[in-house]
């Protein structure tokens, strides 16, 4: 498992009964997961100071209880700083277990631009959220364009941008369906050093299309190998569905990427530690990652 374990700003802090205790910052959140199967006695002390509880609904959603927490506040990752809000859907604008993931393309863009100053680094970031991925690859030196349906989470990502002092970075924003961006991104020849791709379960587009990622992801993956440069650095697919396991984001990426440009196909859940002595790492997901080998 890849262990998002490099964070000062967030930790999980318990787990029982479907929900975990975070501190964002200086914020404390409880939260549902239904990866918390277990029922244990409630004994860090930080349940009784929660700023935030998101309690789902028997009918399905749920809402926010507030316990004087702000509108919006801040957290930072190494050098990178992102604004927060709890909005629908438990969600805050930001998971930390992704961490792990802007490590490693980082990482992959720095190394290659150590070899390369003068090398143009261009990444793809589709499904691109509030752009945790778009500002770490930034941050490392490339130039990203980020694509997502949503306005709201667009002009979120922009704010991260912006708080993590990349206003003027080579950033590209776009408001739009992925599959149809990628498709007009063929015809118009433009490729990329890396690509991340981050998809729903489920989703609709701005006018309503309908994704479901069984029957959409591989499609995707196809498309996206058009994209890419003559050398590559990465392919990065995140996973939160269950029905997705390590070794079908892996044959994916040895199927589509490997047997074109070789280089190294790994895969494996993601996660983050839980505080404590009981060295319970909690899984937030699977990640493939494909990585060219000089």
């Amino acid at each position: 498992m890849w262990i998002a374990d490099g964070w000062k700003d967030y930790e999980v802090l318990d787990t029982s009964a479907g929900e975990k205790l975070e501190r964002w910052g200086k914020y404390i959140l409880v939260r549902p997961d239904p990866q918390i199967i277990w029922d244990t006695p409630h004994k860090a002390p930080e349940w009784k100071r929660k700023n935030g509880h998101y309690h789902r609904s028997n009918k399905g959603g749920g809402q926010w209880e507030f316990f004087n927490l702000p509108e919006q506040w801040d957290v930072s990752y190494r050098d990178l700083t992102f604004h927060l809000k709890p909005f629908s859907f438990k969600h805050t604008g930001l998971f930390p277990e992704q961490a792990v993931n802007w490590d490693w393309t980082g990482g992959l863009i720095q190394s290659a631009k150590q070899k390369a100053p003068g090398r143009e680094l261009k990444v793809l970031n589709l499904f691109a959220y509030t752009g945790g991925a778009t500002v770490a690859c930034a941050k490392a030196g490339a130039a990203v364009t980020h694509v997502d349906a949503s306005k709201g989470m667009v002009t979120w990502a922009k704010e991260n941008a912006a708080a993590s002092g990349l206003a003027e970075a080579p950033i590209r924003y776009l408001v739009d369906d992925c599959v149809k961006f990628v498709e007009r991104e063929i015809r118009r020849g433009n490729h990329y050093d890396g690509i991340i791709m981050d998809p729903p379960s489920y989703g609709r587009g701005p006018k309503g299309e309908i994704w479901k990622i069984e029957e959409k992801i591989f499609p995707l993956v196809q498309l996206c190998t058009k994209v890419l440069s003559d050398k590559p650095l990465f392919f990065l697919i995140n996973s939160y569905t269950t029905g997705l396991q390590p070794a079908v984001l892996s044959y994916m990426l040895n199927l589509e990427i490997a047997s074109r440009f070789g280089g190294k196909v790994e895969a494996d859940e993601i996660g983050l530690p839980v505080r404590g002595d009981h060295g319970l790492v909690l899984p937030c997901g699977a990640s493939g990652r494909w990585s060219r080998e000089d």
